[in-house]
């Protein structure tokens, strides 16, 4: 291949990588500000999250169509072709992680105005920190092609599913406790599943890692993570 054409292929990969970059940036902002949005009843944040889809919607879009184009005029095989493949299937999973920010935000956006129990609140906020670390965890294994921590998010995407459980316990109490709390603690409900679902891309992502870096596919049950939440096993 001449020289100028394996430029010119270089140049289309990197440009690529800096789109899905700058998706991951846009998508981990867009989290930490929809449940800072949520913690604070801040509609005026939470409306500028709602506004910063559109943004990753025209990068996954962007993406898309690069890549398509680019394996058209190609023919990229083995690690090449598994490269731009991987950019198409992270880019589709930022997208939904950004779709699931926003729903968070347009939650917040209808209970402010019914503040009811804030402390119950203080679940969502650890379930966020969980899942800002493994979408930090598994973008930085992607810019570093590193297999040991993608597979690490695959493993400890269990810890948010405990969360998760507890949340759950947790509002259902509130709920039965006073039915006036059912309304507010339901949009609750709504964000612990959308932020549990960011954790299912985030391991998406390390799977789609794994596979860009060795060929390998993951099976499909994921290992217990390393859960403190998590009842010990009985075995031996």
């Amino acid at each position: 291949m001449p020289d100028h054409i394996v430029k010119a292929y270089d140049a289309e990969l990197e440009s690529l990588g800096q789109k899905i970059a700058e998706m991951g940036g846009i998508s981990e902002k867009m989290l930490t500000d929809a449940m800072d949005a949520l913690a604070n009843f801040d509609m005026d944040l939470a409306r500028r999250t709602i506004e910063a889809d559109g943004r990753l919607d025209t990068l996954q879009r962007e993406i898309e169509e690069q890549a398509i184009l680019t394996i058209a005029r190609r023919q990229p095989l083995a690690v090449d072709l598994r490269e731009i493949i991987a950019t198409i299937r992270i880019s589709n999973d930022l997208e939904r992680v950004g779709d699931l920010a926003k729903n968070i935000a347009r939650r917040a956006i209808k209970i402010a105005g019914d503040v009811r129990i804030p402390r119950a609140i203080v679940g969502l906020k650890s379930m966020h920190e969980n899942a800002a670390m493994l979408l930090k965890d598994v973008l930085d294994a992607y810019a570093d092609r590193d297999i040991v921590r993608a597979r690490e998010v695959w493993t400890y995407d269990a810890d948010l599913d405990s969360l998760e459980d507890s949340v759950f316990r947790d509002l259902l109490t509130f709920m039965m406790e006073d039915p006036r709390n059912i309304s507010f603690c339901a949009h609750l409900l709504f964000c612990s599943k959308n932020i549990e679902r960011i954790g299912d891309h985030a391991t998406n992502i390390a799977e789609t890692v794994v596979y860009l870096v060795t060929g390998e596919i993951l099976p499909t049950d994921r290992p217990k993570g390393r859960s403190v939440l998590a009842e010990p096993s009985t075995k031996p």
